[in-house]
């Protein structure tokens, strides 16, 4: 088995809204062009006042153009298409306060909290942790419902401690990496979106890359760029979601740019200066 089977075979791993309070003009008229029901006395105007008013109602229309999204058509562009999809957005919501074992917990039980657990899980599962029992312990029984983890601890310890998976990968046979080289496993989530919700339980798919491999001037095992998408089967259990079950593919996979690939060093410097995210989203 490659270590990409084996990474397959599923081891591894209210919108907020903002008022703006807009200047009144100096005459009968206001700046959205409506006449006011109740006119002050004229007032002569100098000409840089009327430019300063006209510049402010053409920021205003500017900002208004931009921002509009998501509803009616005009009528010269009713027939445009919209976006198949939409970024993720501030909403705000406050991020979540508490952790569990390091990882992010105490996530919403909406939509978007699913989302967030999701991507802080797969980082979890995706992490150098997973190699050192104790950590994995701990991350198991964060991330998963409790009878899930009961039923993955024993294979994940066969796993990660096999001599021979171990030396395929370039690690010693303790899962510490060999002297003068950085071990790094990453998951970086590109985007999330919800397949199905229903209170209790939800199926999120992240998308998400991996970096996997050793750092260091005499490896074997460069570290290098994988895509893949999970779907992870969740469920409210305590308070809290729960990893029930995941599946994972590959892909999509982006076009690699013509760049050249870092030295050894740089990618182990980097490693260092550059710790993983914790939240997201």
């Amino acid at each position: 088995m490659s270590l990409d089977d084996e990474r397959n075979d599923g081891l591894f791993g209210g919108s907020g809204e903002t008022r703006t309070r807009l200047p009144e003009g100096e005459g009968g008229d206001d700046v959205y062009g409506g006449a006011r029901r109740s006119a002050r006395p004229g007032r002569s105007s100098s000409r840089s006042l009327v430019t300063v008013v006209g510049v402010v109602v053409l920021l205003i229309a500017a900002i208004a153009f931009a921002n509009r999204g998501g509803g009616e058509d005009s009528a010269a562009g009713g027939d445009a298409k919209k976006p198949a999809g939409s970024a993720t957005a501030p909403s705000g919501e406050k991020p979540v306060g508490g952790k569990t074992e390091g990882i992010a917990t105490g996530f919403a039980k909406t939509e978007q909290g699913a989302q967030s657990a999701a991507a802080n899980y797969a980082v979890a599962l995706g992490s150098a942790e997973m190699f050192d029992k104790a950590k994995r312990d701990a991350i198991v029984n964060t991330v998963y419902t409790p009878d899930e983890a009961r039923k993955r601890q024993p294979t994940l310890d066969k796993v990660y401690s096999g001599k021979d998976f171990l030396a395929r990968i370039g690690l010693n046979p303790d899962g510490t990496p060999p002297e003068d080289t950085k071990f790094v496993s990453r998951i970086i989530p590109v985007g999330t979106q919800v397949k199905k919700f229903s209170g209790d339980s939800a199926s999120v798919e992240i998308w998400y890359s991996s970096l996997f491999g050793l750092a260091g001037e005499s490896t074997t095992n460069p570290v290098s760029e994988s895509w893949y998408t999970n779907t992870y089967e969740l469920q409210w259990v305590d308070g809290d979601w729960k990893v029930a079950d995941f599946r994972q593919k590959d892909g999509p996979v982006p076009v690699g740019r013509d760049q050249r690939a870092s030295t050894a060093d740089d990618m182990a410097e980097a490693v260092e200066q550059f710790g993983g995210f914790t939240y997201a989203r």
